[in-house]
């Protein structure tokens, strides 16, 4: 996702045709390496954070119907297809990411995954899913403050399986309020983010 100037100095290393490259670090793919574009601000999540992420959702991410808003690099949709789930579901705008998550997916033969290159508040507001996701990744681009927004049509969207996982990475300081059916599950902070993991509680 793009957000300038949130993320720690460390830069993903440039590869000899001007691209970024992304390395998986756990599951089937570990240890590929995956070009993507050089969008401004456009930076995966770290590697000890998605090592943390994955580790607390160890539980949940066999067969997982997987839902990557703000996608990127993919991340954290493409981590957690190479970990075992079932599908990932990778929204991005920005014409050029999605252009080479697409490439990526043949790349990987990523059978279970699909990419839609749309904002992820249309997609919110429009989706209409067959079945609902079991995980799904919150990691907007921070300058744009669109935590709320986003968890507002989630929450009034169908697209939350009952007990589903919800990710959310943000700056220190950014702020928001989640529905009362989710639970804190994992809460960690960095010099420079916040990142949390929440279960929406079975309800009836």
């Amino acid at each position: 996702m793009s957000r300038p100037g949130t993320k720690p100095a460390k830069s993903p290393t440039n590869s000899a045709k001007g691209l970024n490259q992304l390395r998986i670090i756990g599951g089937s793919w570990r240890g590929r390496k995956l070009g993507f574009p050089d969008v401004d601000g456009l930076r995966p999540t770290g590697d000890r954070i998605r090592e943390t992420l994955f580790n607390w959702l160890a539980p949940e991410i066999q067969g997982a119907r997987c839902l990557d808003l703000f996608a990127g690099s993919g991340a954290l949709g493409l981590e957690a297809l190479s970990r075992g789930a079932g599908e990932s579901v990778l929204i991005e705008k920005h014409p050029l990411a999605a252009q080479s998550l697409v490439k990526n997916l043949v790349l990987l033969n990523a059978q279970h995954a699909k990419v839609i290159n749309t904002d992820a508040l249309t997609y919110l507001a429009s989706a209409d899913a067959q079945r609902a996701f079991d995980v799904v990744f919150i990691d907007p681009p921070f300058q744009l403050n669109l935590w709320q927004k986003t968890i507002d049509l989630l929450t009034y969207s169908n697209l939350l399986a009952q007990d589903c996982t919800v990710y959310v990475e943000s700056g220190i300081k950014d702020d928001f309020q989640v529905p009362g059916d989710w639970s804190l599950h994992r809460d960690k902070t960095t010099a420079n983010l916040r990142y949390r993991l929440f279960y929406r509680n079975h309800v009836g």
